[in-house]
């Protein structure tokens, strides 16, 4: 396996599934050596008191419809005050629901370090407005209300398991002092369908408790486990936690992308270009040592032209890399030597007062209006173009138009799908109007920053 390295176990860890991570503690040989049944101990008790409040919120609430319940199901109608009863718990849930669920939601996240170190953000927008737009939204928006679902699954399920776990844990300790009350002089104790009398039939009763013990702690960090997983499902950001690493992972590239694409304009410009630079004037300068009718001078001859030719592609190359003049004054006037370069006659307008934006956005809007000029002289049939730069908000936008055919389709293999993926790697996006017969605009929006 040359050249392939199993990642750290923490890294693997963080990389699994939001569903899968919270049970891989309980996988581990070592598990009951471990701090985890400590953990599930406190992460389980502390959350006792919340799900104390939640139940009894929730089950006052649910009186009213219990009590409807049993009426229909003993044949009797609904008098008013109990629909009045109903109507009210409903409105009350409705309105406070929210309100107590979103601080519990948040208590909760962080309650969620005892038992799984990944951070869980929240998946509300941020909002500096008025209450009342506080309120407007978080009524409104789908977190709000898996916040309110985890509430109740914390005040009506969970006290359920935890019970069962506690009435487990209650014969597990009579088992476990089964011994010491035969010891007691008792005439007898009854478990279940075993009668103790004496010490010698608890014995079996008190291995059977010690036996237990690891199944309880399992059994602990299996409630555990599953409130986290709950929580995390219910009361994390599923999409946004996602898409922000995509961003930033795609942000990194372009970063590594833009720097690795300057190092080797800068390795060109500083080496390869210099050395030809250099090549060339020696051949220059030998040619002219070399008589007219020498049977070398045909073949320095060519060498020397071939020479500058070179030259003129390496510098048309380092220019398509990155222009200089698009490092050394900015990007309206490496458009304006771009509209210059062009075989199509084309007006470049520049909005009045335009910053400098930051040097990736230079780098896109530049490369973008050179595919998008090139794609007129190729494809549309256009006789002129027009080129606009401007800043609209936080958008730094650029616009071009051309008077061809029309017609224009990504599908069509016109370099417009490459753009759009070169626009979107920065936060852009194109937009493209081209209606058969034209005229078509390309309109490329970025995200300014200076």
């Amino acid at each position: 396996m040359d050249g392939w390295e199993r990642p750290p176990r923490a890294h693997y860890r963080d990389a699994v599934s939001t569903i899968e991570a919270p049970w891989q503690a309980l996988t581990g040989r070592r598990y009951l050596l471990s701090a985890g049944p400590w953990r599930s101990l406190l992460y389980v008790v502390t959350a006792l008191p919340l799900a104390g409040l939640a139940g009894a919120g929730l089950g006052t609430l649910i009186l009213p419809w219990l009590a409807a319940g049993l009426r229909l199901n003993d044949g009797r109608a609904l008098d008013g005050p109990l629909l009045f009863l109903m109507l009210l718990a409903l409105a009350l849930f409705a309105g406070f629901a929210p309100l107590v669920a979103i601080p519990l939601a948040a208590i909760e996240r962080g309650r969620l370090g005892l038992v799984d170190r990944r951070p869980l953000q929240s998946a509300h927008r941020p909002l500096r407005a008025d209450p009342l737009t506080w309120l407007r939204v978080r009524y409104t928006e789908a977190a709000t209300w898996r916040e309110v679902l985890y509430g109740a699954f914390l005040g009506l399920v969970f006290p359920v398991v935890v019970s069962v776990l506690a009435l487990l844990v209650l014969i597990d300790i009579g088992f476990l002092v089964s011994p010491l009350l035969a010891a007691s002089g008792t005439d007898s104790w009854q478990f279940g369908v075993f009668t103790v009398r004496t010490v010698a039939q608890a014995v079996p009763l008190a291995v059977a408790g010690v036996l237990l013990v690891p199944v309880l702690l399992y059994l602990l960090g299996l409630i555990a486990a599953g409130q986290a997983a709950t929580a995390r499902a219910l009361l994390g950001d599923r999409d946004g936690t996602a898409l922000r690493a995509v961003a930033q992972s795609r942000a990194r590239l372009v970063d590594a992308f833009e720097a690795e694409r300057r190092r080797i304009e800068r390795d060109l410009h500083d080496g390869a270009q210099h050395r030809l630079t250099s090549l060339t004037l020696q051949l220059g300068m030998a040619r002219l040592d070399v008589p007219a009718d020498s049977p070398a001078a045909a073949p320095l001859a060519q060498a020397h032209d071939e020479a500058k030719e070179l030259m003129v592609v390496l510098r048309e190359l380092i220019h398509g890399i990155r222009p200089q003049s698009l490092a050394d004054l900015g990007l309206p006037a490496a458009l304006r030597e771009l509209t210059v370069r062009s075989p199509l006659p084309v007006t470049l307008t520049v909005a009045d007062q335009l910053h400098r934006p930051a040097p990736h956005l230079e780098t896109t809007a530049y490369f973008a209006a050179s595919e998008a000029l090139a794609n007129v002289v190729k494809h549309a049939g256009a006789s002129r173009a027009d080129l606009l730069l401007a800043q609209a908000g936080d958008m730094l936008v650029l616009e071009v138009r051309d008077d061809g055919h029309g017609g224009a389709d990504p599908a069509h293999g016109t370099g417009l799908t490459g753009l759009a993926d070169r626009v979107a790697a920065v936060g852009g996006r194109l937009l493209l109007a081209s209606p058969a017969g034209g005229p078509t605009l390309v309109r490329v929006e970025l995200p300014w920053q200076s």
